[in-house]
């Protein structure tokens, strides 16, 4: 793979989620001048996606026109994977790449994000979100011994999941995990508002976000930044609005009331953080951990900033794999404490 094709695959990821917040032969140097630029980016992520053995689906439920990914054997351990703020299914599929030999894959594009539709007046909360996502798992057929994994809010509609539906929920990944910690420090996890410099509204403010949520910001070809930028200026709306709702909820939780709901977790744990997020500092690992019923030790990746699903792809499935074998093997401890209802 060439060194402009990996960051090609690492840029049409990232930028796409600004502060969520490669394996494909396409070379976007040979391609011809006169090609339409985004249907050659469209192209490259039907590519990449089908190199990762992902098809991509969509399926209507109430007001949700959901766009999903989903790949590997229906006969395999469900695993879903949630993206963050702003973000799209296309960021995990580096990593879906390794996963689906192994298991049944199932990436949604949440609703306002990438191709799932909602109405303009959508309730884009986290409780909201979960409720939805769960009718989506629950049509899907994949709700029972469910393996959850989520990238930054994503990592909060994870936990919200998994602390809502315990019974079925057989394992969770958190990645760069948003939450309400005693120990943020940093700007963005002290006052959601300041997310909003974050959103990428004019031209020219690309680059300043993604030296925020990356620790080494690819090199790319002007034009395809141009494009990027382009898609992010049009959805800086609903990106206001979703981080709108951040700052709500920052109002209602309290660090003590986020830490109640996290201890009601039961399934194990895997916390991975990027050493260099600057985004939500990488002291939250060590805090999450301590309130985690069945937490492993928290896995940090040194060189990597807030987005591991896509500055290190290949070390996030090297942790993830094992872990999923393992517990796939545990039984649920709630199931000993069912009492039989005749």
């Amino acid at each position: 793979m060439t060194q402009i094709s990996l960051s090609l695959s690492r840029f049409l990821q990232g930028v796409t989620l600004a502060i969520s917040l490669g394996f494909s032969c396409l070379s976007f140097a040979a391609l011809p001048q006169k090609i339409d630029p985004s249907v050659a980016v469209q192209d490259y992520l039907i590519k990449q996606r089908d190199a990762a053995g992902l098809i991509s689906k969509t399926i209507q439920i109430n007001d949700v026109t959901w766009s999903y990914s989903e790949g590997g054997a229906r006969s395999k351990p469900a695993v879903l994977l949630i993206h963050g703020l702003a973000g799209n299914r296309d960021n995990w599929n580096g990593v879906a790449h390794f996963l689906t030999p192994y298991y049944h894959v199932i990436i949604p594009d949440l609703p306002s994000n990438g191709a799932t539709k909602v109405a303009d007046n959508f309730d884009l909360s986290i409780p909201n979100v979960t409720e939805r996502l769960r009718r989506f798992v629950e049509t899907l057929d994949i709700a029972d011994k469910l393996n959850i994994a989520g990238h930054s809010l994503g990592g909060s509609i994870a936990t919200v999941y998994a602390s809502q539906y315990p019974f079925d929920t057989q394992s969770l990944f958190l990645l760069n995990s948003a939450g309400i910690y005693q120990q943020a420090n940093t700007a963005y996890t002290k006052d959601p508002n300041f997310l909003k410099n974050l959103i990428v509204s004019k031209p020219g403010d690309l680059d300043e976000v993604l030296s925020q949520v990356m620790q080494t910001p690819p090199t790319l070809p002007p034009y395809f930044k141009k494009i990027q930028e382009k898609i992010l200026i049009a959805n800086a709306s609903q990106t206001r609005k979703m981080i709108d709702q951040l700052v709500t909820l920052n109002h209602i939780y309290t660090p003590e009331s986020f830490a109640r709901l996290t201890r009601t977790i039961e399934a194990p744990t895997l916390i991975l953080w990027g050493k260099q997020d600057k985004i939500i500092n990488v002291e939250a690992a060590s805090e999450l951990h301590g309130l985690l019923k069945r937490a492993e030790k928290p896995v940090i990746l040194n060189n990597v900033g807030h987005m591991p699903i896509l500055e290190a792809q290949q070390q996030v499935a090297l942790h993830y794999l094992p872990f999923l074998a393992k517990t796939q093997k545990l039984k649920n401890p709630l199931a000993d404490k069912l009492i039989p209802l005749n």
